[in-house]
């Protein structure tokens, strides 16, 4: 049914910008940071999603028509430096910290927008594509409140759990999630690529399908976490696992700075 389809690619799309938000939120109540303007990032990236739909038959006519996947693979790919960035900027320390929460601030809230551009521009995309079709506002409607929704209310409640954790904890947990989330960042934009073919496509490692299908709740909650895919080919598996453990050795070699200096006279 349309309103099934409709329901898996809102909540897909919403529970991966909710998951980010709530890391974020989460990680600025234990830091003792004033809100990093995060309703204006909400605003700009919504305006943002508009502009990319608007101009979305424009966009795909760059580079010979993979005008699109290119400029979503550059958001990702945006996103992830900005992650590494924000660990880095965690991992400095606390003496540092008083130092670093302007800088922070202003990547959590460009982390936001930019997430919430790219996936709001994949829904208005998708509800464009249904256009003509018999009863697809209705669905579309319904389908989207519903998908919305639950990805909001996962979004909060994970907000919730990461306040049960305590300050030192929650900023570990958090520092990890974001580098999960880096790395599927990184593999979405290499799907991205290989669909554009500026990279090779390859056969799969191996198709998880059949026992957690990307449709499922769990295969939804993966998607938002890692990038979770089905069936990934090993350029991807490759960028995934490249792609965390440059995060590792950034918020490693932060750390190892940051001691030095603390131990320094």
């Amino acid at each position: 049914m349309l309103i099934d389809s409709v329901i898996i690619v809102v909540l897909r799309e919403t529970l991966e910008a909710a998951f980010l938000l709530s890391l974020l939120l989460a990680m600025t109540h234990f830091l003792g940071m004033t809100a990093p303007r995060f309703r204006a990032a909400v605003l700009l990236g919504l305006g943002g999603a508009i502009l990319f739909d608007v101009t979305l038959h424009a966009v795909f006519d760059w580079f010979g028509g993979i005008g699109y996947e290119l400029a979503n693979a550059i958001v990702q790919l945006l996103i992830y430096c900005a992650i590494l960035a924000i660990l880095g900027l965690l991992m400095r320390g606390r003496r540092a910290r008083h130092r670093t929460q302007t800088p922070l601030r202003w990547l959590m809230a460009a982390t936001v927008a930019l997430a919430i551009t790219r996936e709001g521009a994949e829904i208005l995309q998708y509800f464009s594509s249904l256009t003509g079709q018999t009863g697809a506002i209705s669905d579309a409607i319904t389908g989207a409140i519903i998908g919305a929704g639950v990805g909001f209310s996962a979004g909060t409640l994970f907000y919730y759990l990461q306040l049960t954790l305590g300050p030192t904890r929650a900023l570990r947990t958090a520092a990890i999630l974001l580098t999960l989330v880096g790395g599927g960042m990184c593999a979405q934009a290499t799907l991205l690529l290989i669909q554009a073919d500026w990279l090779p496509e390859q056969a799969p490692l191996w198709n998880s399908s059949g026992w957690l299908p990307e449709s499922s709740p769990l295969g939804q909650l993966l998607y938002a976490l890692i990038g979770y895919e089905a069936t990934p080919s090993p350029l991807v598996v490759g960028i995934w696992l490249a792609s965390i453990a440059i995060a590792l050795l950034v918020a490693l070699a932060c750390r190892r700075h940051a001691a030095v200096n603390t131990a320094a006279p």
